[in-house]
């Protein structure tokens, strides 16, 4: 027997209709000229097919295909016509999952032989025969023990074990002409839907994610509503090759990671640390002018120094093994804002004496397991460019708004204009009074506000000692990469019982905030290498200028030119070797040098250098003192104007 039920449209509208009618027979009434571009519906929070029979009351919402949700199920659908073309492809392979992921999509697949790079046209090709066929994806339930049955009919025994993970009687399946899978969908309406995809790359992966299980074989892909999209994201990928900071630091020699030394180590080479050194220098004089005192504090302390903070138990897994000094148990440090503490309690602190705020280079050490490590971008020992600021409760909203506008004048000075910020709040795992988290995530939030800075909330994913602000940096492909945190903390001025004398001549507890601007070093610099392709801009580039003669007889000159240069502390080299200047112009462009000055005959004639830039452009002849207050002029970071 048929009953009415009542859906509810996003404009508040409602219409009756009988149980069975479809989603997308409700969608059309809601906006019929919407539909070209929805791929799904959610029904009461749950995401479902356009074909699914609506059988309760809710309200109803359409998905489209521009929003995060709708890539993700058209993005999932490809990951199923790709495993399709798989099991038709090739003998003997068993199917195990298939999701949607931030770029794209991965199947995993027990095959008897290693995939090729050139099976992955094989399986494009495929694909688009299926695609073609535009075959419905069809949903239905059915009991487990029938899903059991079916699967292992079919010799699925990945598909069997997961059915037996599933709490629930029934289980949803989707086929699209002869293949089965297990999912929960929903699904694009039929293959014909889908008009871009690629297929990337092959890896290897552990079923369920464990070593101790069968390694799989990895097929990613990556799907687009147009060609276009999809060429765009094709031409970003390749760039990005180009721009990789583990092939750029080797070609421009930067820095090293060596296996004699240990992985995630790094050995910052002449050429990298001088940016090292000017990035730290730019931060120190910075710093200063921001009312922050700087301090140094050692590598290693006492594990009752971790205990006390509550890192020892909510960051074991992260910390290295104690080592044995005279009876007593040491680790290398993970973080500085214990030893920042230890200086605050030096001696007695006033309210007139917040806040005070410490600043530290400072270098730590997390392990990091060696599947997770990545050249710069993750490492195990890196140094953070920390900061604690300790301030009355009065003084916080004011110190964040502060720090907030700190670290975007930082950002915005090397070239980082466009970023996300987000509001972290409390995780499940916790320490500290509910009451404080809730004053912490509220100072935070109307200090954002205050700045009028735009910004999303990140729910549960603050730290365990306190809510933060993360601001995700991008760069010139628009990618986002996780640099500056401002995080508020109640929890260790309690623990370490940190405390100033009030007005009331009592003694209070101080708020600490913990900051870091560009995060760690390491990865600030890799980020920056693939930012500017390691082309740095003047003010950071490790050789600013290199002095190239046409012949011998301008040896001289060029030496003059080198020395004067070098007086006034710009950063030169100088090639003087009897080769092509053809070949010393191309080996400066591959080095990324800014200016080349050409000096031959003519230049040494008139006392004057013939600047060229690493991209080709030729200026006009100037004089040595003119080229020195060009480079002067141009050797400040962006904010400086």
């Amino acid at each position: 027997m048929e009953h009415l039920i009542k859906i509810t449209f996003p404009d508040g509208k409602d219409k009756q209709y009988t149980t069975g009618t479809t989603a997308e027979i409700a969608l059309k009434d809601f906006d019929k000229g919407l539909l070209k571009n929805v791929v799904a519906a959610q029904l009461n929070e749950r995401y479902i097919d356009l074909s699914f029979p609506l059988n309760e009351d809710g309200l109803i919402k359409p998905v489209t295909i521009d929003s995060k949700e709708g890539l993700a199920i058209y993005r999932h659908s490809a990951s199923h016509v790709m495993a399709q073309a798989v099991k038709e492809l090739f003998d003997g392979v068993k199917v195990t999952i298939g999701p949607s992921i931030e770029d794209g999509f991965y199947y995993d697949f027990d095959s008897p032989r290693p995939f090729t790079p050139e099976d992955l046209g094989k399986i494009e090709k495929r694909m688009l025969e299926i695609i073609k066929k535009n075959m419905p994806f069809e949903r239905s339930e059915i009991e487990k023990k029938v899903a059991l049955k079916l699967f292992g009919d079919m010799g699925e025994i990945y598909k069997q074990e997961l059915i037996n993970e599933i709490p629930e009687d029934k289980v949803s399946i989707y086929k699209q002409g002869g293949f089965f899978d297990l999912c929960r969908g929903p699904h694009l309406p039929a293959t014909g839907w889908i008009k871009a995809f690629k297929l990337t790359g092959i890896a290897g992966a552990y079923w369920h994610g464990n070593e101790k299980n069968k390694m799989l074989q990895r097929i990613y892909g990556t799907a687009f509503p147009t060609k276009q999209e999809l060429e765009d994201y094709l031409y970003k990928i390749e760039e990005a090759k180009k721009r990789d900071h583990r092939k750029l630091g080797k070609e421009l020699d930067l820095f090293s990671i060596s296996d004699d030394i240990g992985s995630g180590l790094v050995c910052w080479h002449p050429n990298g640390a001088v940016v090292r050194s000017l990035i730290e220098d730019f931060w120190k004089k910075e710093h200063y002018k921001h009312d922050y005192k700087i301090i140094y504090t050692p590598h290693i302390a006492k594990v009752d120094l971790w205990k006390t903070s509550g890192h020892w138990e909510f960051y074991r897994e992260n910390l290295y093994s104690p080592m044995d000094i005279e009876g007593q148990d040491f680790i290398v440090k993970p973080m500085n804002c214990p030893f920042h503490i230890q200086i605050y309690q030096s001696q007695i602190r006033s309210y007139r004496d917040l806040p005070i705020r410490y600043a530290e280079l400072g270098t730590v050490y997390r392990f990091e397991r060696s599947g997770v490590l990545h050249g710069l971008l993750r490492v195990r020992g890196f140094t953070q460019d920390d900061a604690h600021i300790f301030c009355r409760p009065n003084q916080l909203e004011d110190e964040i708004a502060s720090v907030l506008n700190f670290t975007l004048y930082i950002l915005r000075s090397f070239g980082f204009n466009n970023y996300d910020i987000y509001l972290s709040t409390r995780p499940e795992k916790f320490v500290g009074a509910l009451d404080n988290w809730t004053k912490a995530e509220s100072a935070l939030k109307n200090a954002l506000e205050k700045t009028g800075l735009p910004f999303q909330v990140d729910p549960g994913e603050g730290v365990f000692y306190g809510p933060k602000i993360d601001i995700k940096i991008k760069d010139m492909l628009g990618r986002a990469w996780q640099c500056s945190t401002i995080q508020v903390d109640f929890n260790l001025p309690q623990r370490f019982t940190v405390a100033y004398r009030g007005e009331d001549g009592k003694e209070h507890q101080p708020i600490m905030i913990h900051r870091a601007l560009m995060g760690s070093l390491e990865r600030f610099f890799g980020v920056l290498i693939e930012h500017y392709a390691g082309a740095f801009p003047l003010w950071l580039a490790p050789v600013q200028v290199i002095a190239l003669t046409i012949t011998e007889k301008n040896n001289d000159y060029a030496r003059e030119v080198y020395d004067r240069l070098r007086k006034e502390n710009i950063r030169v080299e100088l090639d003087i070797r009897n080769e092509k200047l053809g070949l010393k112009v191309r080996e400066a462009q591959l080095k990324k040098i800014p200016y080349m000055l050409v000096i031959g005959n003519s230049e040494e004639e008139k006392q004057v250098v013939a600047p060229r830039t690493r991209i080709g452009a030729t200026l006009e002849p100037m004089s040595v003192d003119e080229f020195i207050g060009l480079v002067s002029k141009e050797s400040k970071p962006n904010s400086a104007g």
